[in-house]
């Protein structure tokens, strides 16, 4: 069941169990001016999304009376419906980022799209399969909104600041009010959150997620409350230091090209050696092709396209 604490200005934390290989997801419910509840992210869709919701709200002294959601993937948005059904509070999502949800799990959804790109960029044909397998699976785990109210950067919800820091996500938005960061997936206080390129996606992520980051330095919140993990106490500090970390990828990015034309997949095996299960090989060939076309971009990498993707270093 949800796991519910008190934080700083009467916020309350809701933690949900996850079966995945991160273990659990946060929903934050922050106090309201109307005397209700403001929820941010909604969990993963599982089949008793609604049974753990009902038992976190009977904790509450108030209704929930809006549902803001960062980011489109499922241990954020999978359970909107859910929760929306339950209050009957309206739904708020990025203008972006609800396009490219309807792309990845709505009627826009082409079930043929990310089995093509994971061939294109030198993937396995037994991964794909795989893949297939687990996406329909996932697909059973979201149950997002409908046609949410929109949110766009510089809009204000209750007195939070929205604002629009991809990377992570395309469209991925976070709330900012007296020093305190509602931050999603950007800021996470252990791990590097995943920057990959997907199909439909902005062209340069790793690009758009550094520039983010100096965001967030430039805004100085004292606090960040993420998506998983512990609250982040220096959230410019975390910051630098991811800046610092892709830094380093970067390089090792650079090195990984060896002279001879590699796919993304291949580059993958250097960068992130060892057994990884199809979940975590797609991420880290997602987060691969996003540190090469950061190199692309720039001129120290080339690009060969073609039915297979490759690249080499730049002459």
């Amino acid at each position: 069941m949800a796991q519910m604490v008190e934080l700083e200005g009467g916020i309350r934390r809701v933690t949900f169990a996850m079966p995945l290989g991160l273990d659990h997801v946060h929903s934050y419910l922050l106090p309201a001016s109307d005397g209700g509840w403001t929820a941010v992210d909604t969990g993963l869709g599982l089949p008793d999304a609604g049974e753990r919701w009902s038992q976190a709200l009977t904790s509450l002294d108030a209704p929930v009376t809006r549902i803001l959601i960062t980011h489109f993937h499922p241990d954020h948005v999978g359970a909107a419906a859910d929760l929306a059904g339950l209050t009957g509070a309206p739904v708020y999502q990025g203008a972006h980022d609800y396009e490219q949800c309807l792309r990845t799990w709505g009627d826009l959804r082409i079930e043929s799209r990310m089995p093509e790109y994971l061939e294109q960029h030198g993937t396995p044909p037994e991964e794909i399969e795989s893949f297939r397998d687990e996406s329909r699976a996932f697909a059973q785990l979201v149950r997002f909104a409908p046609d949410p109210a929109p949110l766009v950067a510089g809009d204000e919800v209750d007195g939070w600041q929205v604002l629009e820091l991809p990377g992570h996500a395309d469209g991925h938005i976070v709330f900012l009010r007296d020093g305190i960061l509602v931050a999603g997936d950007t800021l996470l206080g252990t791990i590097s959150p995943n920057i990959g390129l997907y199909p439909d996606s902005r062209p340069d992520p790793l690009s758009d997620y550094l520039q983010s980051l100096e965001r967030i330095i430039a805004l100085t919140p004292r606090l960040a409350l993420p998506g998983h993990g512990d609250p982040i106490e220096d959230p410019p500090g975390r910051a630098r230091e991811l800046i610092s970390h892709h830094g380093v990828r970067i390089e090792e990015t650079a090195a990984a090209l060896n002279g001879e034309a590699q796919s993304a997949y291949e580059v993958s095996l250097t960068l992130f050696p060892g057994p990884l299960s199809t979940t975590l090989r797609r991420f880290a060939l997602a987060e691969t092709r996003a540190h090469l076309e950061y190199l692309v971009h720039r001129g120290a990498a080339t690009r060969l396209d073609g039915e297979h993707v490759s690249y080499v270093a730049a002459a």
